[in-house]
């Protein structure tokens, strides 16, 4: 397909249309929408537009697919090979796939390059491992009986994914989904569509059959409605707000109470201990906050730290901040680029003005960064209540809020008073303190001494509203997949 180039950087962009059947093809309405350089605010290209209606083409063609294509007979062990074929073509075009990221969702370029798109490929690649292992069970049940399980795919899959890790959320839902030999149609965010066409390409190389794979751009409330509402869809993945999580479920259970998986909004506590090593959990809380723009679901955005400790631990967060280098996401000193889009630039503006209205101290940043694009300084608030909006509401942005905190028991029941569970760390020389907290919190995620560690083979989801099953790891192969038990006399 003819690619067109960006004025913003230069970079090739790929396709643009709907992948539907393997096909190229524009959305039935003729619409499509801008996607934009959050660096400068202008425009990089046009996308289609997908709506219900090629929501309808896409399942059909998933449908033929799963149960009459050749991917309905086609051997486990060549879901794996297909699945590698693609890791490989991903890493063949590891620059392009960062830059394109870099471009569309104004991440830093070396970021991307050193985060994204290996863990993308490194997610492929253990889910490709899996293709052939998912293995059911013989059981010895009373009487003369010959008893056994499968496990066979769901069927139709639809997934939803968002704009904060484009690369890396499609190969979360797409590893797992394919390993186990379902058929998708994949609605990238409306913000950062790019990098989601150019994987379909690449999965076109690697010979995916007709079907299999369809990915179609557009709107939540049109494209990814239509997806959630559908009757021949039999499951729908989505991870973003839970807002729309909810809606998402509504939806499920009034079409054909399809499966439903959800990794949704955080909150996540980092607790700090006096006794932590001092330097390194200052750089490690700093990166659980500001990594990635501060656009992650599991940033620690509830600093509590303890009291005797809490003024040095301020002044030193605060000077870290100052020190963060935003800019081009395409400069190599670059730590921090801009948020993805207006709308959230508005946002997070509009936290940090009500956190000054609600009585935080500021103590770092809080102003935007030059009269283009939407960059933020990073921002650090002090003396931060748990009733304030920013401990209360997921900011989405650079924006650290520490609390203070007196003891073990104190810290824990603050912690887990909110409607969210998705991750938490705590900072600690003491193992026994370490272990206990771990055990306390209630939260998907905890980690001990550093922050967002991830590894494809390691689950990830969320308790309470933060969610509803498992990513990664054997567990994330439990949401594509039915249980089938079969009894035989003998």
């Amino acid at each position: 397909m003819a690619s067109v180039v960006s004025p913003a950087e230069g970079i090739a962009v790929g396709p643009t249309k709907l992948l539907i059947n393997n096909k190229w093809v524009s959305s039935k309405s003729g619409k499509t929408f801008p996607t934009l350089n959050p660096a400068t605010g202008e425009e990089i290209c046009r996308v289609a537009e997908a709506d219900s209606a090629d929501v309808d083409e896409a399942v059909k063609a998933a449908r033929h697919a799963f149960e009459q294509g050749p991917w309905h007979k086609m051997n486990a062990s060549e879901r794996g090979r297909l699945m590698n074929r693609l890791a490989d073509l991903m890493e063949k075009h590891a620059d392009e796939l960062a830059r394109l990221e870099a471009l569309d969702n104004g991440k830093p370029y070396a970021v991307a390059r050193a985060a994204d798109v290996p863990l993308s490929i490194a997610c492929y690649r253990y889910y490709a491992g899996w293709a052939d292992k998912v293995h059911g069970k013989t059981i010895p049940v009373n009487g003369n009986y010959f008893c056994y399980t499968r496990h066979e795919p769901v069927g139709v899959v639809g997934q939803i994914i968002p704009w904060n890790f484009p690369l890396l959320m499609q190969a979360w839902k797409l590893g797992p989904a394919l390993s186990t030999g379902n058929t998708v149609i994949l609605k990238p965010a409306e913000q950062t569509p790019l990098t989601a066409l150019r994987v379909g390409e690449l999965a076109l190389e690697a010979g995916y059959p007709e079907g299999v794979l369809n990915i179609l751009p557009g709107y939540g409330p049109t494209a990814g409605a239509a997806i959630a509402r559908h009757w021949d869809v039999d499951k729908v993945a989505f991870t973003g707000s839970t807002e729309v999580g909810k809606l998402i479920m509504e939806a499920a259970a009034q079409s054909n109470l399809k499966r439903v998986t959800l990794e949704l909004g955080g909150k996540s506590p980092n607790i700090v201990f006096a006794d932590a090593d001092m330097e390194e959990t200052i750089e490690g809380c700093h990166f659980a906050l500001f990594f990635n723009q501060g656009q992650c679901c599991c940033a620690g955005s509830r600093l509590f730290v303890e009291e005797k400790i809490y003024d040095e631990f301020v002044e030193r967060s605060a000077a870290r901040a100052r020190r963060r280098t935003v800019g081009d996401p395409f400069d190599p000193k670059t730590e921090q680029g801009p948020q993805v889009d207006q709308d959230q630039f508005d946002k997070v503006m509009g936290y940090i003005e009500s956190g000054k209205k609600q009585g935080a101290k500021l103590v770092a940043g809080g102003a935007r960064v030059g009269d283009r694009g939407y960059f933020i300084q990073p921002t650090v608030f002090a003396d931060v209540q748990d009733e304030m909006k920013i401990a209360q509401e997921e900011i989405f942005g650079p924006v650290m809020s520490i609390i203070k905190f007196k003891s073990v028991d104190e810290v824990v029941q603050r912690a887990n008073k909110t409607m969210y569970g998705l991750a938490a760390a705590v900072w600690t020389r003491d193992i026994t303190k370490a272990h206990s907290v771990a055990n306390s919190v209630r939260a998907g995620t905890v980690w001990v001494n550093c922050y967002d560690v991830f590894d494809a083979a390691a689950p990830f989801g969320g308790f309470k509203q933060s969610g509803i099953g498992r990513e990664l790891g054997e567990y994330g192969l439990q949401n594509y997949t039915e249980i089938k038990t079969v009894t035989v006399k003998l």
